[in-house]
């Protein structure tokens, strides 16, 4: 992530990330020379109600993927429940192409736990997570010694700071499941199950980590926390687009100059983003085609980008701002084969727990490789569409839609490259007509 560590792009709205840049920017030292825990100070002189008042001001929404506002979601937990209140950090950043919550992990973990202090604040909880994926062993280390070390100077434990709050905070690893992104599978592996999603209701606001109320985000969204109290949650919305708050760390990968994390307003222009800050398309090529925010995403053609990266706009559009993992993709880029290898994951990566996502994204990865190998029919093509519509909305937890939303995108999009892999490839199999093509899988 070395290009963090270079001069911000004229475009770029440092917020989040100012502290990333400097020297030693991961210790305690620096942090408290740099407004580190002046938001959880400013919140401890309001109430649980301000707080989160505050936070719905702001338009604060979640940054992990679905975008649901922040301050609503805590808003829920129910704070009159005499069972205990806890705060869950979702840092299982498992979506392809995102790769933004470890770089806050790395430079300025401090933010996070103040972030997470607020939250705790707010809803009256004592107790936290942070969920880390098991990919990231160096970072449960790292994290471990900057949780040790806050407890040392008395930022975490009884009595924090003398305010009279208690906040225990410690990590879990993941253990390199994509399951566990979705919250309430997150908390079954948490409580140390098989990472399976809850049927729900009830939400984890009022029955979540060990059948307690629970709060659970990502790690930008407690990060942005502390931003929104110590500004006022008025102007982080003002830095936005209306019910878009603030900035996000937006990852700009694949075919680009400059691929990096960026920290933008909501509401900056696509195309603006992959041109200027990114650097343009690499190799003088043109632009295909944008994943906006994770593989997960539909896929947005280059005449499409012209558009804000906010929550609304790109639903408007049929796609979603997502976790921010943005992958761009120039001409040369073989729809069908991505399509495939993304479904390879996303069939690898299902629980198995209910149907339509065990068995669908399965024979979706088997046609989808027939294929990319020129083998089957045009009416194959018409069998991953429908598939992928009888998935969508059928399943437990959104593994289901993740795999559905990109698979109708780039079919519909481009089925022009599917049927020209049928019709250039020697092997290509033509059934009887009136039949469905059948082959022997690979």
């Amino acid at each position: 992530m070395e290009n963090l560590l270079r001069e911000p792009h004229p475009l770029e709205t440092v917020l989040l990330s100012r502290r990333f840049r400097l020297e030693n920017s991961a210790s305690l030292d620096t942090f408290l020379a740099n407004e580190g825990f002046a938001g959880f100070r400013k919140a401890l002189t309001m109430t649980p109600d301000e707080i989160i008042a505050e936070v719905k001001l702001s338009s604060l929404r979640g940054r992990g993927g679905a975008g649901f506002p922040a301050g609503m979601k805590w808003s829920f937990v129910d704070r009159k429940s005499p069972k205990p209140k806890y705060v869950v950090v979702n840092a299982d950043e498992s979506e392809p192409g995102t790769c933004k919550d470890r770089v806050i992990l790395q430079y300025d973990p401090f933010r996070l736990i103040e972030g997470v202090l607020i939250a705790g604040r707010a809803i009256g909880s004592e107790r936290g997570w942070v969920y880390i994926r098991g990919e990231y062993r160096y970072l449960i280390e790292h994290m471990n010694a900057v949780i040790a070390k806050a407890y040392e100077a008395g930022w975490l434990g009884k009595n924090i700071q003398g305010s009279g709050m208690n906040f225990d905070l410690s990590t879990q690893s993941g253990a390199g499941a994509y399951e566990c992104g979705e919250e309430s599978a997150l908390l079954e592996s948490l409580e140390g199950k098989r990472g399976n999603p809850r049927l729900k209701p009830p939400f984890p606001a009022l029955v979540g980590a060990f059948q307690c109320p629970t709060v659970l985000n990502n790690v930008e969204t407690y990060s942005a926390a502390p931003d929104v109290i110590l500004k006022g949650g008025q102007y982080y919305a003002d830095l936005g687009t209306p019910k878009n708050g603030g900035t996000r760390l937006l990852c700009i990968s694949g075919h680009v100059n400059r691929p990096g994390v960026y920290e933008v307003k909501l509401g900056m222009n696509m195309l603006q983003a992959v041109n200027e800050l990114a650097g343009g398309v690499w190799k003088g090529r043109k632009l295909k085609a944008v994943i906006p925010g994770g593989s997960s995403c539909p896929v947005l053609k280059a005449d499409e980008c012209d558009i804000p990266m906010d929550y609304d706009s790109l639903g408007k559009a049929g796609s979603m701002l997502g976790s921010g993992g943005m992958v761009v993709l120039d001409e040369t880029t073989d729809m069908v084969k991505l399509l495939s290898r993304i479904m390879k994951f996303y069939a690898h990566e299902s629980c198995g727990w209910c149907i339509p996502c065990r068995e669908g994204t399965n024979w979706l990865k088997k046609i989808l490789a027939r294929l990319d190998d020129g083998i089957g029919s045009v009416n194959d093509i018409d069998t991953v569409d429908q598939l992928a519509v009888n998935m969508f909305g059928h399943t437990f937890c959104p593994l289901g839609d993740a795999a559905a939303m990109p698979t109708m995108a780039i079919v519909r999009k481009f089925r022009h490259e599917f049927e020209a892999k049928l019709e250039s490839a020697p092997q290509a199999f033509v059934p009887e007509p009136g039949t469905r093509s059948l082959p022997v899988v690979k």
